[in-house]
């Protein structure tokens, strides 16, 4: 289960650490292998392997109205692997796509990650706070 946040920056080539926190479970479990993906919002998706196998069947899966969805997903899939310093390397495609420079915020959501640009998730960030659904927040106790 990944949850928080983490303020990370990408190598001149690309390159972003994992966090600590997750690298052994990513190595135990993955073996190190992950997938990178387009997000409809904007930024990348980060899966485990056999999560993000499970994800893409359900994708590949959906009817034919869906293909703009499996165009972005599984067309913008990109198989990444940790290298012995724990870094992937994100595709310049990937990175242009959802306008990724340098700095950078992981995000963990559970069964996955989402990669933001910084300055793009500081503003994004606000924009939900202020459009979140009163009656969704009547549904947690805090």
């Amino acid at each position: 289960m990944f949850q928080g946040s983490s303020a990370l920056t990408l190598d001149a080539k690309g390159r972003m650490s994992i966090p600590a926190r997750y690298r052994d479970a990513l190595l135990a479990e993955e073996q190190g292998c992950l997938t990178l993906t387009r997000h409809p919002d904007g930024c990348l998706m980060l899966y485990p392997r056999a999560t993000w196998e499970i994800k893409r069947a359900q994708i590949a899966a959906l009817p034919a109205v869906a293909r703009p969805l499996q165009r972005l997903l599984l067309g913008s899939a990109q198989d990444v692997e940790m290298d012995s310093a724990g870094r992937i390397l994100v595709a310049p495609e990937l990175r242009d796509a959802a306008g990724l420079a340098r700095d950078v915020m992981l995000l963990g959501l559970g069964s996955h990650f989402e990669l933001w640009d910084r300055e793009q998730w500081e503003a994004r960030s606000l924009q939900d706070v202020s459009q979140l659904d009163p009656a969704i927040l009547e549904q947690i106790s805090f």
